[in-house]
């Protein structure tokens, strides 16, 4: 067959070929293999598609955003649930950090850790009837086209906000010597090697079973500090475990001892999750100021000495796949600038892994002196775009965008995330390039419109096996006329409806890390 014959026989709307209700298609020519060279010469004036982070946390402790209350019952927490997602996928986010553990506690399944008591009311009691918070999100996030990045607080064991009583078997009952009381919390202590292997195992367990594409930390580490009402600093309970681990060996102070603790903790959580699922990234958000006057000018918290977090080391040495500074300040705000914060940032990003800034989207028209106006989150999005090219956002928190203060989400929809984007690629992950799909065209015989099929041609590991098959979405480009309309699919999605007036049309498969495949293309004579 010609290449002007082949086009012809899949020409758009000619032949009249039509759809086994089955769904296998019958009658329809595709792209040999031969051709898929030619295929990717023709894709070259196709539209690329924006590459961008656009997450949002939704987190769970105190109720903040998931489950509303307490005592919701399974049935209201899982349609709450798809109303998150569907709201993120309507606003044009592509990522949910969904908050799992927030204090030694589990909105999953666990075989180390308590059911959270922010899930039924009482920690340790199980959704009834039972259903996996943690599984139905990936599900669904997955079913929308939204990355899944389960968000883990690694050593803080009991919040100051907690209602009930504490389970027999959390750790703060069961190994006491770990989990210590500091203040109105109670903190796994990151010098024990114990706590650190405990947090270390609840972590791997997730990524082994579950099928995350992210781990992810926020800024507590070691925490920040706490003081009586005399105003009186405590200290942090570690005298035991300095004088064991650290004091007298070669650390020239306890600080110096405690952020070692943390790049051990840190450099074993990474190396777990590269030996389980090489493909599922290793985020953090730490505070938003390394130290003060870096770069020259800047003021605010210590988060190096009072944390005790190296958060620079983090980056600049590729220990993690994504940074994500907490830049919860105005752009005009001189001593915590924005705009000098991420060049900041963006210049310690020695081995080419992502930053996507923290916004506070919290502090939209939230009624107090802080407030700033929605077109504030929208210039920094825009800010981020322009000094980091294929960068990204990460908003708190998703009640903002739910409750759409100051019209935040309707700017969002209309204007900063109207085209649809992909997260960036991670190819220091796996940079493997993904076949071309079998496209094929046809009319759906029970709608009568006409609709492009794809089916992956080569075979693929069934999504439950301890590794998920390697395509993680689709893109989907249409022509009409001039214009190309632009579309991203979950990996499940393998037909879409298709114009009358259709000229074109292209699909090709993205990876687990991100990586675009080849690409399928027919066109209309």
């Amino acid at each position: 067959m010609t290449r002007s014959e082949f086009l012809k026989s899949l020409a758009l709307g000619l032949g009249g070929c039509v759809l086994p209700t089955e769904g296998v298609l019958g009658c329809l020519s595709s792209w040999p293999s031969e051709d898929l060279e030619t295929a990717e010469k023709l894709g070259a004036g196709l539209p690329r598609f924006p590459r961008e982070f656009r997450g949002v946390w939704v987190a769970t402790v105190e109720n903040i955003d998931f489950p509303s209350s307490r005592y919701l019952s399974p049935e209201q927490q899982q349609a709450e649930l798809l109303g998150i997602l569907d709201l993120a996928q309507t606003l044009g986010f592509n990522a949910v950090i969904f908050q799992v553990r927030p204090m030694c506690d589990a909105l999953y399944a666990s075989p180390y850790e308590p059911w959270s008591e922010y899930l039924c009311g009482t920690m340790g009691q199980a959704p009834s009837p039972l259903y996996d918070p943690l599984a139905f999100a990936i599900e669904a996030a997955h079913a929308r086209g939204l990355e899944l990045h389960a968000w883990f607080n690694p050593f803080r064991a009991l919040h100051r906000a907690r209602q009930g009583g504490v389970d027999p078997q959390h750790i703060a009952r069961q190994r006491p010597d770990l989990a210590k009381p500091y203040g109105r919390y109670h903190w796994l202590d990151p010098g024990e090697p114990e706590a650190r292997a405990h947090s270390c195992r609840v972590i791997l367990d997730v990524v082994e079973r579950y099928d995350i594409d992210a781990v992810h930390f926020d800024d507590y580490f070691y925490p920040y500090k706490e003081r009586l009402v005399s105003g009186y600093l405590i200290p942090f309970p570690d005298d035991a475990s300095w004088a064991r681990y650290g004091h007298g060996k070669t650390w020239r102070t306890r600080d110096d001892w405690r952020r070692h603790n943390i790049n051990v903790f840190l450099g074993e959580v990474s190396a777990g999750i590269r030996r389980l699922k090489p493909y599922v990234k290793f985020g953090i958000s730490p505070f938003g100021i390394w130290q003060p006057d870096h770069p020259p000018g800047i003021q605010g918290l210590n988060s190096y000495m009072e944390l005790c977090s190296d958060s620079r080391r983090w980056l600049s040495e590729g220990l993690v796949d994504y940074l994500a500074p907490q830049l919860y300040w105005p752009i005009e705000r001189e001593r915590q600038s924005y705009p000098r914060l991420l060049e900041w940032w963006l210049a310690q990003n020695r081995q080419g892994r992502h930053v996507w800034p923290g916004s506070a989207a919290f502090k939209v028209a939230d009624g107090t002196p802080r407030a700033v106006p929605a077109h504030e989150i929208a210039a920094q999005v825009r800010l981020a775009r322009r000094l980091n090219r294929q960068g990204g956002n990460i908003h708190f928190s998703f009640r903002a965008f739910r409750r759409n203060r100051g019209g935040l989400s309707d700017l969002l929809k209309k204007e900063v995330y109207a085209i649809p984007a992909l997260v960036p690629a991670s190819p220091w992950l796996d940079a493997t390039v993904l076949p071309a799909p079998r496209l094929e065209i046809g009319v759906d015989p029970t709608r009568r419109h006409l609709v492009a099929a794809w089916q992956v041609v080569s075979p693929t590991m069934d999504s439950t096996s301890d590794k998920a098959a390697p395509v993680a979405r689709w893109c989907i480009a249409i022509q009409t006329g001039e214009t190309w309309e632009l579309q991203v699919q979950p990996a499940t999605c393998h037909q879409v409806a298709l114009p009358e007036t259709a000229r074109a049309v292209a699909v090709w498969p993205v990876s687990r890390t991100g990586i675009e495949g080849r690409r399928a293309i027919v066109r209309r004579l």
